[in-house]
């Protein structure tokens, strides 16, 4: 029988503790005082233990969520675990199975446990812009993705199958069972204690380490032409809407992004200018995904009063230096 520990502030389960919005969640709820238990199947690699209460163990497996649910009594459910990655993991089609049974799996699971509880928490669950149709995102300049824009379906990837169809789990459960749920669809969240080097970091990072470890006057290498576009969200934003959301009425879907739209030919020249140096690019295969993807914020204006307030240069500046600092501690421990 596993150890759950007894709670008495606000209590709160963030689901995926290790990851990327995981990490930044719980330093951010560490400030408060409310009471974390974190679940992930990997290592804690920026918090430690002793800072909240984590356990390691899978999702996956009914019998350990329906434990840790009824044993809980949690307030709030931050579900941000899944199967996922940079475009260099989502759309080469190589873990196409494992993304959709892995993150579906999670996602049946909690809310299955949920359903059984007296007490129901809310449920904050990460969907994904890569839930739009590649149709509606043809043209880098001016791609469409206005939230009620997802039907008819016809995501890019398999990874944007499964988000679309978890959207649905929720929403039905929350229909059938009384679940407060909070859906919303994240547009290329960024910052530090991101995954920066290993094949599944995001564009932002992996250009950073790019920039940081080119020599000066050096080249770095851009997949595809780097004309294709995107809008990236920094960390702090991104908290700043998910608290919005949680202590609303609002179900979503939401668009959770920012809407100042760069090539990622731009977003490497930002880093550049960032890191003081003059790069050339070398285009070479890679997966690209859609050629163009940018938030449409109008409706989480309107019914949560939110925008960004970072600017994508403000972002990639702190966010650099963070990579940079990693490497330079890399090269000490060497």
């Amino acid at each position: 029988m596993r150890k759950f520990l007894p709670m008495s502030n606000k209590k709160i389960l963030v689901c995926g503790a290790s990851g990327f919005i995981g990490t930044n969640l719980i330093m951010r709820h560490l400030q408060t005082d409310a009471e974390i238990t974190g679940v992930d199947l990997c290592d804690l690699k920026y918090l430690s233990e002793d800072q909240f209460h984590f356990i390691q163990a899978d999702l996956r497996d009914y019998s350990f969520c329906d434990e840790l649910l009824q044993n809980g009594d949690f307030d709030e459910i931050y579900q941000l675990a899944a199967d996922m990655g940079g475009a260099g993991y989502i759309f080469t089609g190589d873990s196409d199975a494992d993304i959709i049974t892995n993150s579906a799996m999670i996602n049946l699971n909690i809310l299955r446990s949920a359903s059984t509880l007296n007490k129901k928490p809310k449920i904050f669950y990460s969907s994904s812009a890569c839930i739009y149709p590649k149709s509606n995102q043809n043209d880098p300049k001016n791609p469409y993705c206005e939230e009620s824009s997802a039907y008819p379906a016809d995501p890019d990837s398999e990874y944007g199958w499964e988000k679309l169809f978890s959207e649905r789990l929720y929403l039905s459960y929350a229909r059938n069972y009384g679940i407060d749920v909070k859906i919303a669809r994240f547009h290329n969240v960024y910052g530090p204690f991101g995954v920066w080097d290993g094949g599944k970091e995001k564009a932002p990072a992996a250009i950073c380490r790019k920039v940081a470890i080119a020599e000066k006057n050096g080249e770095i290498e851009i997949w595809g032409d780097g004309l294709q576009t995107r809008t990236f969200l920094y960390i702090d934003d991104c908290l700043d809407a998910m608290e919005r959301f949680m202590n609303s009425d609002n179900h979503g879907p939401l668009n959770v992004g920012s809407e100042e739209m760069v090539s990622i030919n731009e977003l490497a020249r930002i880093a550049m200018k960032i890191a003081d140096k003059e790069l050339k690019f070398i285009h070479v295969e890679g997966p690209m995904g859609v050629r163009g993807r940018c938030s449409h914020n109008l409706k989480i204006q309107q019914t949560l009063n939110w925008s960004p307030q970072h600017s994508l240069a403000r972002g990639i500046e702190k966010t650099y230096h963070w990579i940079a600092g990693e490497l330079k501690k890399m090269t000490e421990n060497e």
